[in-house]
């Protein structure tokens, strides 16, 4: 099963379709709550996920079985939701793993690669459900790698379980493997989400719902 899948997400068959999904997704972000479509949120959130990715792509630690500290790579996909809504939000995490997956496969198992590439970063979405309290940009922050993390450390325990040889060894390996570099990340960016001027300049741009 690990070889076919493997095999399906690098083949070209693989990659239109995952590219197919992705221009659904895409087209689906333009689609306010007012059920019309508005091409500006679509291009902001492109630009939002593209420089998510190349900043995903600059590793600073990277762990040996999957996920590393970049530099704020997960806040742009975060700041979607922040400035434009829930639905756009958690969207835009979906489709940054599809994207993901689509450069970069590694598929052990179908629920692996569900948890790990459209759930776990569409989780990052969640947290704006928070976006319009006070100091709102860092719940948001806060609560979308808090759902990352979670999701992501389900998906661990099936790696970890042939090494562990226990579901609960196993979930307690993968939650401290997956807080290891989560965190790290985390917390560097929420010491630059406390400087004012970066929340004045976000909300400039978001759209109050």
């Amino acid at each position: 099963m690990e070889e076919i899948l493997q095999n399906f997400f690098g083949s070209i068959g693989g990659q239109l379709l995952t590219i197919a999904i992705i221009v659904i997704l895409m087209i689906l972000v333009a689609k306010t709550d007012k059920k019309k479509m508005d091409v500006n949120i679509m291009v902001k959130t492109a630009i939002l996920i593209a420089i998510a990715y190349v900043l995903n792509q600059i590793t600073l630690f990277r762990m040996p079985q999957g996920g590393s500290v970049t530099p704020f790579s997960m806040l742009f996909v975060v700041l979607v939701g922040y400035l434009f809504g829930v639905k756009q939000g958690v969207i835009a995490g979906v489709v940054f793993g599809l994207l993901d997956l689509l450069i970069n496969p590694y598929v052990i198992h179908p629920v692996q690669l569900i948890l790990d590439y459209p759930l776990a970063f569409g989780a990052l979405g969640l947290g704006s459900l928070l976006r319009n309290q006070k100091n709102g940009l860092i719940k948001t922050y806060l609560i979308g790698i808090l759902g990352r993390f979670i999701v992501s450390s389900l998906s661990g325990i099936i790696f970890f379980l042939d090494v562990t040889n226990g579901v609960w060894a196993g979930l307690i390996t993968a939650i401290g493997y997956n807080f290891t570099y989560i965190a790290a990340e985390g917390f560097a960016t929420v010491l630059i989400l406390f400087i004012p001027q970066l929340k004045i300049l976000f909300d400039k741009y978001k759209i109050n719902q």
